[in-house]
């Protein structure tokens, strides 16, 4: 690789910078979870808004702009031919959730780091691949096949963005989407959801409860309002967890308010997360405060907090070739009298979705009835095709790290194609300031630096996929 291409790329990132900050501010203003459906917003107001002002962008930068009818949208450069290429990204979000220290939607700029719900997951990004598509547009670089830079509105609930696409829209020759780590995922996990319901309950001392505001998110966070039984006031008030569970009193003692304390993350990597729901769980059964008829259901549902590789929900697997599954609860909540919590279970592929289902209904016995609302089987691309080859060159070139791909127990958009991988922009093996938070955890933040150079590897790796003859290759 001639050392002058590298030195162009820098340059044009150098002059953009405070361009690429300003529209990741732009996008991060958007409260963009899902919402109620309606003309032209498939997915609710917030994520047309923020589809609309990606593609805004992508005008001000000079590209061609599309909008799938609200569901997705892109921009392109190289004309807009059926055979072409692409990076997808989403403008959608999880909700911001408790714990940050400012307004989630205004981005803050804060010692070498940008902090703001989206900034990592996935706007910062998409901000990125716009870029990438103007330095391919403004250095004139001779594409064998044009260059869709896509945006999707409903990654986080359903891909239903993605199933509109793909069955209205041509599939690209190639996909990959910085929606995950460096150095390139070439294998996902099964991703299966699950609601848990109890039977219901008529004698209950839990008025009151509730935690988690995604299901494939780690909550910091539950609360509750129980009574308390005659002769147990005396364990009220002087509970050892005092970082991890608050009490209040109420009604003259019989009834107390409880907030516990964890540490969020994504479903997908429990380890070092503390859930939330599991802390308040174990305090309400630690003290004998449920009744008789909620103590199986909480009993079943502490199965999954107290083993989050599923061992002791009896669905434990490790086939090799992923990391072993992982099972976690990511909502508690109450419902026409019974009690209500998810799971989150990513599996490798010695388990099925049916076969998780039957095994928890075994495991749960008459404590939970369990429904399946998503089973989305694992993927795997071989390491070796030109395809990542061609992105894995990019980013040794860049980088200078001799690294190889791996698989992840997280859902990309990559799955949904039939050729497309994750291709960065985290780096969890690198060291990060103690403030900038994770990905559906608040405070989220991304390291400016990193994501600059996000941008340098996937410029060059959209040139070296450029070189590809795909017609051959398939």
């Amino acid at each position: 690789m001639e050392q002058t291409l590298l030195q162009k790329i820098d340059a044009f990132i150098e002059k953009e910078e405070n361009n690429i900050w300003r529209d990741l501010a732009r996008l991060v203003a958007v409260n963009s979870i899902e919402g109620e459906p309606d003309e032209g917003a498939p997915f609710g107001p917030g994520p047309k808004q923020a589809l609309e002002e990606g593609l805004k962008i992508a005008e001000e930068l000079g590209l061609e702009a599309r909008n799938c009818e609200g569901y997705m949208g892109y921009a392109s450069v190289g004309g807009d031919g059926e055979k072409y290429l692409a990076t997808i990204t989403h403008l959608d979000i999880v909700p911001a959730g408790d714990g940050w220290q400012a307004d989630p939607f205004v981005m803050r700029d804060h010692e070498g780091y940008v902090l703001g719900r989206g900034v990592m997951d996935d706007k910062g990004p998409s901000v990125v691949c716009l870029y990438a598509l103007k330095y391919l547009k403004e250095t004139g670089i001779p594409l064998r096949y044009p260059i869709r830079a896509l945006l999707g509105a409903n990654e986080e609930t359903g891909m239903g963005d993605l199933n509109y696409y793909n069955a209205h829209y041509p599939a690209p020759l190639f996909c990959f989407s910085p929606d995950a780590d460096f150095p390139l995922i070439n294998g996902e996990k099964g991703i299966y959801h699950a609601r848990m319901t109890s039977q219901p309950v008529s004698k209950g001392n839990i008025r009151w409860i509730k935690g988690g505001f995604a299901p494939n998110a780690i909550p910091e966070k539950a609360e509750a309002r129980v009574f308390v039984p005659a002769g147990k006031e005396a364990l009220m008030g002087k509970t050892a967890e005092v970082d991890a569970v608050k009490e209040a009193e109420e009604e003259g003692g019989s009834v107390w308010y409880l907030r516990s304390y964890g540490k969020g993350g994504h479903a997908s990597m429990p380890a070092g997360t503390v859930n939330g729901i599991g802390l308040l769980l174990h305090y309400l059964m630690d003290r004998g405060l449920a009744s008789e008829e909620e103590i199986p259901f909480l009993n079943f549902a502490l199965k999954a907090h107290d083993a989050t590789d599923g061992s002791l929900l009896g669905i434990a697997r490790d086939d090799g070739r992923f990391t072993p599954l992982t099972a976690v609860s990511g909502m508690i909540w109450q419902e026409n009298s019974c009690f209500v919590t998810t799971l989150d279970c990513r599996y490798p592929t010695n388990i099925t979705g049916d076969e998780i289902t039957r095994i928890l209904q075994e495991t749960a016995g008459d404590a939970a009835v369990i429904k399946a609302n998503r089973s989305a089987e694992p993927f795997w691309k071989e390491p070796d095709c030109p395809e990542l080859l061609a992105c894995m060159k990019a980013y040794q070139e860049v980088t200078g790290e001799e690294a190889k791909p791996f698989s992840i127990g997280g859902g990309t958009y990559a799955r949904h194609f039939p050729n497309a991988v994750a291709f960065g922009p985290e780096h969890p093996e690198r060291p990060h300031a103690a403030f900038c938070g994770n990905i559906h955890g608040p405070e989220e933040g991304a390291n400016k630096a990193e994501l600059l150079e996000s941008l340098k590897v996937y410029i060059l790796a959209l040139i070296y996929l450029e070189e590809l003859d795909f017609e051959q290759l398939s």
